[in-house]
C-alpha cells in the first residue's frame, strides 16, 4: 500500500512537468523573438534619425541593439534592458545591460542604445562578458549626421536615442553586460 502512495505523486509530477516545461521553454523563445523583433524596429528608428549610420552597420564586426532601456533615479539610479547581438549582420545571441549610478539625479527615462564593435577582438570581449563601461564612457545622441564623425574607442562606439521621460542627472556610474548565445 505504501508503494502506491509514493508512485502516484511521482507520476503526477512527471505528467505536470511534461505539461508545463514546453510552455516555459516556448515563453523563453517568444521573449527572445520579441527582443530580436524590437531590435529590428530600433535599428530602423536609428537609421531614420541618421541614415549615414548604415555605413557603421555594414562595416562593423558586430553590434548589439538594446531597443528598450528603462532608467530611473533619486540620488541612486539604475537602468536595465535586453538586446540582440549581431555579428556580420546576423543575430547570434542576446544580451542584458545593467547600470548603477550615484550622484545628483532624479527622474525616469526610456531610451535605445546601440554598441558597434570595430573588430573581432571587440566582439569576442563582449561575448566573453568582458565589456564594462565606466563613468568616462559616453554615448553619442543620434541625430542626422552624428555617426559620420563617430570614432571607435577601445574597439567600441555607442549611440543612444531617447524614447521618452525626463531625467536630470549629474552622476557617475557604469554599465555591465552579459551575453547569451542563441539556442
Amino acid at each position: 500500500m505504501k508503494k502506491k502512495s509514493t508512485v502516484v505523486p511521482a507520476i503526477l509530477l512527471i505528467v505536470l512537468s511534461g505539461l508545463f516545461l514546453p510552455r516555459i521553454l516556448r515563453a523563453q523563445d517568444e521573449s527572445q523573438e520579441r527582443i530580436i523583433e524590437d531590435s529590428k524596429k530600433a535599428k530602423a528608428s536609428f537609421l531614420k534619425a541618421d541614415p549615414s549610420m548604415e555605413n557603421l552597420f555594414k562595416h562593423a564586426a558586430g553590434y548589439v541593439i538594446f531597443p528598450n532601456i528603462g532608467k530611473g533615479a533619486v540620488a541612486v539610479g539604475g537602468a536595465a534592458g535586453k538586446g540582440a547581438v549581431y555579428q556580420k549582420g546576423v543575430v547570434v545571441g542576446t544580451a542584458q545591460m545593467t547600470q548603477i549610478t550615484v550622484g545628483a539625479q532624479a527622474g525616469g527615462q526610456a531610451y535605445r542604445e546601440i554598441i558597434f564593435f570595430e573588430n573581432k577582438d571587440a566582439v569576442d570581449r563582449f561575448m566573453q562578458n568582458k565589456v564594462e563601461f565606466s563613468g568616462q564612457a559616453s554615448a553619442v545622441a543620434v541625430k542626422a549626421g552624428a555617426s559620420a564623425n563617430a570614432n571607435y574607442r577601445n574597439g567600441v562606439v555607442v549611440f543612444s536615442q531617447e524614447k521618452g521621460g525626463l531625467m536630470l542627472e549629474a552622476s557617475l556610474g557604469g554599465q555591465k553586460f552579459s551575453y547569451k548565445g542563441l539556442k
